[in-house]
């Protein structure tokens, strides 16, 4: 059943205009990390790790929780229209099993857009800095530690968007979550905060590892802030109707 609920969920997707955003926005934050490392070569030396904390520092702040958002509005318009949601309510699927569907689209889309921003990264590197070589394999670390450091940012959207009916104002959340979390990362408490942790994840704005000897902290974190908003998601499906 899950199965089903996971193809159903891809099917949206099928020459759907999100497929506009998922292009478009890498490309502006890759532009505009690349403009920014441009015009600071004054202060930067010219190496692949300084042009990943341009490039991460637009991208972790405003770009990725903005998509995320988008992602997760986008999956639940349907539901959203009518009397759509009584017909998912009184279908014979369990309501969190649609819930963990949209969760595992979204999961698909984040990691092929982060696999575009590399591409982007490597791209620009090479054609627009003119760096020497390739990048260090530290930065397709990063780029995983972002996409596990995203999956509450995931989870997070996805119950904000069930509960809102408006496609803006979840978008709006999660830019403001993005700020709040450079904020609250700046002060050594980015664990507690999920927009954080996919920052923390992408190592942005940082030339030295921001989580050297602090692994066990951050996948805990990680583990903990999903199990947390999957049980929330849980109740708020088993014991409540979303209005819609």
């Amino acid at each position: 059943m899950l199965y089903r609920c996971i193809q159903a969920e891809n099917r949206k997707l099928h020459a759907s205009p999100i497929w506009i955003m998922f292009f478009l926005l890498p490309v502006i934050s890759a532009g505009y990390g690349t403009f920014n490392y441009m015009q600071n070569l004054g202060l930067l030396t010219e190496s692949w790790y300084n042009l990943w904390t341009q490039h991460t520092l637009f991208y972790s702040l405003f770009f990725f929780p903005a998509m995320v958002a988008i992602y997760a509005a986008y999956l639940w318009r349907l539901e959203h229209l009518g009397h759509n949601w009584n017909l998912i309510m009184s279908a014979p699927v369990r309501p969190l099993a649609l819930f963990f569907a949209k969760f595992i689209v979204v999961v698909k889309l984040v990691v092929l857009t982060q696999f575009l921003i590399f591409t982007l990264y490597c791209l620009c590197g090479k054609i627009f800095a003119a760096l020497p070589g390739w990048p260090p394999p530290d930065t397709l670390f990063f780029l995983l530690r972002g996409a596990l450091g995203g999956l509450s940012v995931i989870a997070l959207q996805l119950i904000l968007s069930m509960l809102i009916r408006s496609f803006a104002i979840p978008i709006f959340i999660a830019l403001f979550g993005g700020i709040v979390g450079m904020l609250v990362a700046s002060r050594g408490k980015g664990l507690c905060w999920p927009y954080a942790l996919m920052q923390y994840g992408m190592n942005s704005n940082k030339s030295e590892d921001l989580l050297a000897g602090n692994y066990p902290s951050f996948f805990a974190a990680c583990l903990v802030w999903l199990v947390l908003l999957f049980l929330v998601a849980r109740q708020l499906l088993s014991c409540r109707d979303v209005r819609s």
